[in-house]
């Protein structure tokens, strides 16, 4: 009956059922549906313990698992619960009548109707709310039949069907596998995100470490980095002082590494001594040892590519020297004996190079063929028997009283000498300035370059220390200077070319001046004591020589003039003498040199008369001159007297008449005076 299985356990899958079963109105369970198969409840896999998102994100601090125990976690967790009722008591609730009763009733009815059985089964039976026993006291005899028929009916279908509810069972049973299969895989994941929560906790607690580490490593950079940037050296710079090329990165290297060695050496001085400072100490000293030994290798190659062939020294000195002039200076303070051997190494091979070039270039100026002038071109000197002279037969026809474009040297004058291979090619005679202003302009040009350089490369050094090592440079050629002047000057008298010299010379000076060069005052003063006196020595010859005609006058006798067609003779002509168109010509010359040199000098229109030897020497030859004319002038009758001296002073002022300066205006006014007196107009 149905009643024993609702009271009893369930049958096992696949057993036959009891013979002994009666028909029931309900429809009939199968075996597996018992008491003991419904102790899992239904329930909804969203609501369970297998809900890990729900688990696990209800805490942000731990994660460490709850460890399980081995088994089918789930099967304790989908247990019914404790207040879950008896399904016996449920029913006799369903039926309202107890379970013992109704089935002394059914044993009794199936007493009386035997083993007949309803024809067919009402798969549902409406109880209107009913219980069962008051359901069949509703219906009557005619209607229990009918539900019992249909209850037999439907037990069995339920017969029929029990295949099915079987593999229902399996299914359920796979599906419990699938379940534990499940459960296992979570627990894992469960374990695994465990492991995860507690590595992200570490990582967590290194980070707040980390963070605080940098934090305070923050607060120490700030407190000592200005103190550690101080006395630290770039790895890139030692590399660069160590290894690198020597360019201008090196430079700016060797300054970097100067300016920590200050900070160090103050430090190390300090009261407070760190002990990072005397340790970088030692090492700051290897590096800068280094430096000193490149240093010195880099300037030896230089100095030995001076002595190259045909090297142009300026050159080097500005591309090889000038930029590093600072390594110098860096060697200097820390290593002077070094420092000084490179000076001097210098010093030696400048003054090689210099006399070896300056050598090269005199025996090119010597070359230049130069005009004879000597007493036989003396002012008072007759001419007439100057082409006999062995000495100048060869050489054209010139004056040397006369100017002429003579004075367009001065106008050159401190530009780029003359070059070696062009005096070597001149063949036309000239004479002594050019020679004389090639020369010194080259020197004074070299000089006053090499002065430049010298200060610019020994900054720290004091004038004194900078005119020896000048000196000792150039004081070989000054001595050749001087000596190639004296060899110009030694024989001639050619006033006009010794006066272009002076003024060259002053020329020179005042671009000296100009370039703030004082070390060569010496050897352009040192010249001008070579050229003044023998420029007062040409001078006195030609007084000498007018003197001479004078007094041949005076004697009676033939002057030493020519006086064909221009003088006082027999004849009684007042035309102007051949001595004074001389004159004139060589008054102007000099006149206008010395108003040149009033201009170049700066001085305006100042008059030169107190510190030069020109006007005193003018004044004498003057002085002559007049006699001479004066002389001349008696051997004529009175009235014709006074005409040959006017004419001879309007023309020495028609001469001089354009010649500007101090000493022109002066003796432009004392011929004025002259020609008055004799009532000249």
């Amino acid at each position: 009956m149905w009643f024993d299985r609702l009271s009893t356990q369930s049958t096992p899958a696949g057993s036959p059922p009891p013979q002994h079963r009666s028909l029931s109105p309900a429809p009939r369970r199968p075996i597996h549906l018992g008491p003991g198969a419904v102790q899992r409840p239904g329930f909804s896999p969203r609501s369970s313990s297998l809900n890990v998102s729900e688990k696990f994100n209800s805490s942000t601090t731990s994660l460490n698992p709850v460890r399980l125990p081995n088994g089918s976690h789930l099967k304790q967790q989908i247990t019914p619960p404790a207040d879950f009722g008896d399904p016996l008591k449920v029913l006799e609730e369903i039926v309202g009548r107890p379970l013992q009763e109704i089935e002394r009733e059914h044993i009794s009815l199936q007493s009386g109707h035997g083993s007949e059985r309803p024809s067919e089964l009402i798969e549902d039976v409406n109880f209107g709310g009913l219980g069962l026993l008051d359901f069949l006291q509703d219906r009557g005899d005619d209607n229990s039949l009918d539900i019992r028929d249909d209850t037999v009916h439907t037990a069995e279908e339920y017969e029929m069907d029990r295949d099915k509810f079987e593999d229902l069972h399996r299914s359920i049973l796979a599906c419990d596998d699938v379940l534990k299969s499940v459960e296992v895989s979570l627990t894992n994941f469960q374990k695994d995100l465990g492991a995860v929560s507690a590595e992200i906790e570490t990582l967590q607690a290194r980070s707040t470490a980390l963070n605080t580490k940098l934090e305070n490593r923050k607060v120490v950079e700030k407190l000592l980095g200005p103190a550690v940037e101080e006395i630290a050296i770039a790895p890139a710079v030692v590399k660069k002082i160590a290894e690198g090329p020597m360019d201008h990165t090196w430079v700016k290297a060797l300054e970097e590494l100067e300016k920590r060695s200050r900070v160090i050496n103050q430090k190390l001085k300090g009261p407070d001594t760190v002990l990072a400072v005397s340790d970088l100490k030692p090492l700051l000293d290897d590096l800068t040892n280094l430096a000193i030994e490149r240093i010195r290798d880099f300037f030896v190659s230089q100095i030995k590519s001076l002595r190259s062939p045909n090297i142009n020294a300026q050159i080097i000195q500005q591309r090889a020297f000038l930029p590093y002039k600072d390594l110098y200076g860096f060697l200097a303070k820390h290593h002077e004996q070094l420092a000084e051997e490179i000076g001097q190494a210098y010093i030696n091979t400048m003054r090689w190079y210099y006399s070896s070039q300056f050598t090269r270039y005199e025996l090119a100026l010597e070359k230049i063929p130069l005009y004879t002038v000597d007493k036989h071109d003396a002012l008072g000197f007759d001419h007439s028997g100057q082409r006999s002279a062995g000495s100048k037969a060869t050489q054209p026809a010139h004056d040397p009283l006369s100017l002429g474009r003579r004075i367009d040297v001065l106008k050159r004058g401190a530009s780029s000498a003359l070059p070696s291979h062009v005096a070597e090619e001149i063949t036309t005679p000239t004479y002594l300035e050019v020679p004389f202003h090639a020369f010194n302009t080259a020197l004074i040009d070299n000089a006053s370059f090499e002065y430049s350089f010298l200060i610019a490369f020994f900054p720290n050094m004091s004038f004194q220390t900078l005119s020896q090592y000048f000196h000792s440079i150039f004081s070989p050629i000054f001595a050749r200077g001087t000596a190639f002047t004296k060899q110009l000057i030694e024989s001639t008298y050619d006033c006009l070319g010794m006066l272009l010299c002076v003024r060259l010379n002053q020329h020179l000076a005042f671009e000296l001046q100009r370039r703030k060069c004082p070390v060569a005052d010496g050897y352009i003063n040192g010249t001008n004591m070579l050229l003044w006196p023998r420029f007062q020595v040409a001078m006195d010859m030609h007084v000498e020589s007018v003197r001479k005609s004078t007094i041949a006058l005076s004697s009676g006798g033939r002057a030493t003039l020519s006086l064909t067609g221009s003088s006082a003779d027999s004849k009684g002509s007042t035309a102007p003498h051949v001595l004074t168109q001389r004159f004139g010509q060589f008054l102007q010359s000099i006149l206008s040199l010395s108003s040149n040199e009033t201009i170049a000098s700066g001085t305006g229109e100042a008059h030169t008369s107190d510190i030069e030897p020109v006007a005193r020497s003018l004044e004498r030859l003057r002085s002559e001159v007049d006699s001479f004319l004066t002389k001349s002038a008696k051997g004529l009758a009175q009235g014709r007297r006074e005409r040959f001296l006017g004419n001879n002073y309007s023309l020495i002022l028609t001469i001089i008449g354009d010649t500007g300066g101090g000493l022109a205006n002066a003796m432009t006014e004392w011929f004025e005076q002259l020609r008055e007196g004799v009532g000249g107009e």
